[in-house]
């Protein structure tokens, strides 16, 4: 934490629904910020008005406004402020406006903190009852609908859990894009409210999801996490000798089906070159011709 008086931005996360998750630390640094840059001065108002803190200075700093912004924080924080950065609701610069504020105070060489505190993403995750050793947090999927369809295509055989934020109105073409995508069965959870009166979950295969969300629409704040993609089965030796055989068949040198057979299949590829060489040999030799061994000495 920057000393007292010292310039500083400092990041504070805000609730995404449920007031009584802003912390005492964020009371705080609200209370006291030289300024808040906000994504809605509104929003942000009627927040410190709830958590009872007095009216304060507010920048508004969205994604029409950030970089144009970007220089007056810059100055601020050089002059020994204190500016807070806030979105309207969870962590600033995720999927919210500071990405970029944040790039130029840290290439300023300026002081930068933040306040943990609520995040769609987490929650989320946490509650999903999915795999959470491993995750991949995706944002919004493009809105073009073939756009869409190629990221979920691209995204079909990442194994970590992959979680997405998406609109009212969009839910039900994305769950069908993913169930297209990932497979129908692939496990879903959608997230609707979260922390608020009306929170939601909904659990279950993804074309399932698909078929709630287009009879349901459901309303407010979304997020989808989906499953990995499973582990590919593993190739038997017989498997690769077969993938192997095939491309030294097709006319392709040792060197190039090793590296072919082993990055379609995810093994070793030294083990295929072995295996590809002994294969090419064999070819090679006259049928009932003796196979001679030598040992490490050179001496037959």
């Amino acid at each position: 934490m920057s000393p007292a008086g010292s310039g500083a931005l400092v990041l504070v996360a805000t609730p995404i629904g449920n007031l009584g998750d802003l912390s005492a630390r964020a009371t705080q640094e609200l209370s006291t910020a030289g300024i808040i840059a906000c994504e809605d001065t509104r929003r942000t108002g009627r927040l410190l008005s709830l958590a009872g803190i007095g009216r304060r200075p507010l920048l508004r700093l969205d994604d029409h406004t950030e970089t144009a912004r970007a220089a007056e924080v810059v100055a601020r924080i050089e002059r020994g402020e204190r500016v807070v950065l806030v979105s309207d609701a969870g962590m600033p610069a995720i999927s919210d406006p500071g990405e970029r504020l944040v790039h130029a105070v840290a290439a300023a060489g300026l002081a930068i903190e933040v306040v943990p505190g609520p995040s769609a993403v987490v929650t989320a995750l946490a509650g999903s009852g999915l795999p959470t050793r491993r995750f991949c947090f995706e944002g919004f999927l493009p809105r073009r609908p073939g756009e869409r369809a190629a990221r979920l295509a691209a995204l079909a055989d990442e194994p970590r859990t992959m979680v997405f934020y998406e609109s009212p109105h969009r839910l039900a073409a994305t769950l069908t894009d993913l169930a297209a995508a990932f497979g129908a069965d692939r496990p879903v959870v959608v997230a609707r409210e979260l922390t608020k009166l009306h929170e939601q979950w909904w659990r279950g295969p993804a074309a399932a999801a698909a078929a709630w969300a287009t009879e349901e629409s459901p309303r407010g704040e979304l997020v989808i996490v989906a499953e990995g993609a499973p582990p590919a089965p593993q190739l038997t030796a017989a498997d690769l000798e077969v993938a192997v055989a095939a491309g030294l068949a097709r006319g392709g040198s040792v060197k190039e089906v090793a590296a072919e057979v082993a990055a379609a299949n995810g093994v070793s590829r030294r083990e295929v070159y072995a295996l590809a060489v002994r294969l090419a040999g064999a070819a090679r030799r006259p049928a009932g011709a003796p196979v001679e061994v030598s040992g490490e000495d050179g001496h037959r």
